[in-house]
């Protein structure tokens, strides 16, 4: 986020000077992205992976600070929990192979990471929640150790003076309360960003909105948690509910969740989102930079991104004053896992799909009500592939409800249209999407299989040495590298 927290505890001065900072630098973002030529560039890709870290018998392995020193990789970071880590792939032309190079990126460093790694005894896994995650994993102690997480965590339970229910619907549905921020380090996600002009920040902001839904629904790969079967993407249900500060909150509460969906369409630019972040949400970290350095003119506006950075909408606007300063949008929805080639596919088809709306989006949201995009969101992290989903009709009326896995096998024109129009290489296009539509064909996702197997490992086990000995499944087929709907069919 820019700025080096080491404080943990902050006063009403502290409050007062932020304050200050945002109102300042809000104005100093709407300047910026008013100037001719702010952002323009090619479009590029990059991404974030998070990790888990296991011992040998699959339990969470919170050695996190020492795999970390243990590599001279600047792509690892680290993360909420003592059992997770970060990696930062290095951005990429959009044009030609981004793809194949994003995967590069993800095999290297995952590679480091195993090795590093293993040095503790620690295996990693590239897993949307940890099915051998049990409620002792979580709480204080699994905290990382750094001012950052505990700085975040104070002040959410500061705010909330109380634990925070969890109450998730599933096959066996969970009910429990959680004292800290540590239920967010359960979910691992594959987060990809778009580089986009401002110009066209608006279109393509919510044409990543429409897009979500189905390409959610194609990548579940969290359907366990402290051992119940939940949601297709539970990590979705887990982040909103544990860092949410709102005592008492009903489904309709006036009150802005902290994790969100959005509020509604983008209706002329990033600023919005950046204004809405301030005027909506409390501050969490009101850390201000010694100084407020400038490169070539663009402001830094650490403060504000720091501000909007402990907002958790689930595609985010990103404001980046390297080279010359640029717009990303980031694309916060999908898993981790199960392997390299499942993200790199899902990644082709949330962009291409978003690149191929982004054109048309104007036409779109008079059929397409803000509320039924987020609909589908939800639909498609509780119920993935077998989600009822809504898409915009030139019928009346619409929205037209679809199949899940019919819409996002009938979407796979638009999104290669919207990769190749942007100068991706046909046969790059083809190869990735190739994965999605042969996932959705099989009905193959890494949340299916997980409860497949699940349920023919029950047998003869008790409840954790069936979560332990899926893990090694998981673990084994995902060494091969191949996608998750050439796994081991299980009926």
């Amino acid at each position: 986020m820019g700025i080096e927290i080491t404080r943990e505890s902050f006063d009403a001065a502290d409050h007062a000077r932020f304050a200050a900072r945002l109102t300042d630098q809000l104005a100093a973002l709407r300047a910026v992205l008013a100037r001719p030529g702010f952002g323009a560039g090619p479009a590029s890709l990059g991404s974030e992976v998070e990790v888990s870290i296991v011992d040998g018998a699959g339990r969470p392995l919170g050695v996190n600070r020492a795999v970390l020193a243990s590599t001279l990789d600047r792509r690892v970071t680290l993360e909420v929990d003592r059992f997770n880590l970060e990696l930062n792939t290095r951005p990429c032309a959009l044009a030609g192979t981004p793809f194949a190079a994003l995967a590069r990126e993800l095999e290297d460093g995952l590679a480091e990471l195993r090795r590093a790694a293993a040095t503790y005894g620690g295996r990693v896994v590239t897993i949307g929640i940890l099915p051998t995650l049990m409620a002792e994993d979580l709480g204080s102690a699994a905290l990382t150790d750094s001012a950052r997480y505990r700085a975040l965590s104070a002040a959410i339970r500061g705010l909330r003076h109380e634990p925070f229910p969890i109450r998730i619907g599933g096959d066996d549905p969970l009910e429990l309360d959680a004292d800290d921020v540590t239920l967010q380090g359960a979910n691992t996600s594959f987060q990809i960003h778009l580089r986009v002009a401002p110009a066209d920040f608006a279109r393509s902001y919510n044409a990543a909105q429409i897009a979500t839904g189905p390409a959610l629904a194609a990548a579940g790969n969290s359907p366990l948690f402290l051992g119940h079967r939940l949601w297709e993407e539970t990590r979705v249900a887990v982040f909103r509910q544990s860092v949410d500060e709102r005592v008492d909150a009903e489904p309709d509460d006036w009150r802005a969740a902290r994790v969100s969906f959005g509020h509604g369409w983008v209706r002329q630019g990033a600023y919005e989102l950046f204004a809405e972040s301030v005027a909506l949400h409390p501050v969490f970290l009101p850390v201000c930079a010694e100084a407020a350095p400038a490169s070539a003119g663009i402001p830094s506006l650490l403060e504000l991104r720091l501000h909007h950075g402990t907002v958790w909408r689930w595609n985010r606007a990103v404001y980046d004053d390297a080279g010359g300063g640029h717009l990303r949008i980031e694309m916060r929805a999908l898993p981790c896992g199960p392997t390299v080639a499942d993200m790199t596919a899902n990644a082709a088809f949330l962009v291409g799909l978003t690149l191929g709306i982004a054109p048309h989006v104007d036409e779109l949201l008079p059929r397409f009500t803000f509320g039924q995009a987020r609909r589908n969101f939800y639909a498609a992290a509780r119920d993935g592939l077998a989600a009822e989903l809504l898409w915009p009709s030139a019928r009346t009326p619409s929205p037209e409800p679809h199949a899940a896995h019919a819409l996002v096998a009938a979407l796979l024109p638009v999104a290669r249209a919207g990769l190749v129009d942007n100068g991706v290489d046909p046969a790059e296009a083809d190869a990735h999407l190739g994965v999605i539509a042969a996932r959705v064909a099989r009905r193959a996702t890494g949340a299916r299989w997980q409860r497949q197997t699940l349920e023919r490992l029950r047998t003869g086990r008790t409840g954790s040495e069936a979560l332990a000995a899926l893990l090694e499944r998981y673990l084994a087929a995902a060494a091969t590298g191949r996608p998750v709907h050439e796994w081991e069919r299980i009926l």
